[in-house]
């Protein structure tokens, strides 16, 4: 019978991901293509001159001190929209805290839109998130960032574990955006008072900065009416704060409110398989 020795370190999942594009032809091309350990990305076809990016976690999940790192760069005039394969799960942590950094560089006339789909925290998980963007004077972005406190369907409840999520917005340097959301020790009792999420489990936060803020403001109030949340728009950008009762009624609201951020288009074909 083999015995682990003493001290032996948990084996965790790490990985790194980047992706660089630029314009070619009037269509946009791959520059720079990096993927290392869990972290992988597709590139599926497209039919127009914008390029979509899938990115995977081909650990399944996050635990205590897993690390996985993302970067895109959209170079001069091109288009990319990111999302993810699944839900990212961040599973119950024995010890140490899950991280996930991305860093977004978007150029002159160039615009990202960063979709994942819904980040699934589990009881007595640890994640510290950090998203971090640097655009061009020109440039347009739209983010998206869903979290879920279990799954309502399974019967899942979140009583304690902790949350950290770090946003830094900046264009030509200058921050125009930043904030800090942490839950932790008592994530039910927290969740459940009314100033944070009035006992709603699903909650997201959608980010557009660009020209367009003020003329999105209008379509966004109408989708939004009635549901627990609220949006303004200035000074280049908008917010959308959305809470809801569990992941399915999250979703209702929180797609045609993307499509409408778009233009229309709709969300990624992963996000519907």
């Amino acid at each position: 019978m083999m015995i682990a020795a003493a001290g032996t370190r948990p084996q965790r999942a790490e990985g790194r991901g980047h992706l660089a594009a630029k314009l070619f032809d009037g269509r946009t091309r791959l520059r720079e293509l990096y993927q290392e350990g869990a972290a992988k990305i597709r590139l599926p076809d497209t039919f127009d001159a914008s390029m979509e990016a899938v990115i995977i976690n081909t650990a399944g999940g996050l635990t205590g001190g897993d690390r996985i790192d993302w970067s895109i760069e959209a170079g001069a005039g091109t288009r990319i929209d990111v999302t993810t394969q699944a839900c990212e799960k961040i599973y119950k942590a024995s010890a140490g805290t899950a991280e996930v950094t991305t860093s977004i560089k978007v150029g002159t006339q160039a615009r990202v839109d960063w979709l994942p789909q819904e980040t699934i925290l589990f009881d007595r998980s640890a994640l510290f998130r950090r998203l971090d963007v640097d655009l061009d004077e020109s440039a347009e972005f739209l983010a998206v960032e869903a979290i879920l406190l279990g799954r309502k369907a399974m019967g899942e409840t979140v009583m304690t574990g902790l949350f950290r999520d770090r946003w830094r917005i900046r264009r030509s340097g200058r921050l125009i955006h930043a904030e800090e959301l942490r839950l932790s020790e008592g994530v039910a009792a927290l969740a459940a008072r009314q100033a944070v999420l009035g006992g709603q489990v699903a909650f997201a936060t959608l980010l557009y900065a660009g020209p367009l803020s003020e003329a999105y403001l209008g379509k966004v109030r109408l989708l939004v009416e009635g549901a627990m949340g609220g949006e303004s728009a200035w000074d280049g950008k908008l917010v959308v704060r959305l809470a809801a009762a569990d992941g399915f009624s999250l979703r209702k609201i929180l797609i045609p409110v993307i499509s409408a951020l778009r233009n229309g288009a709709p969300v990624p074909k992963v996000w519907n398989l």
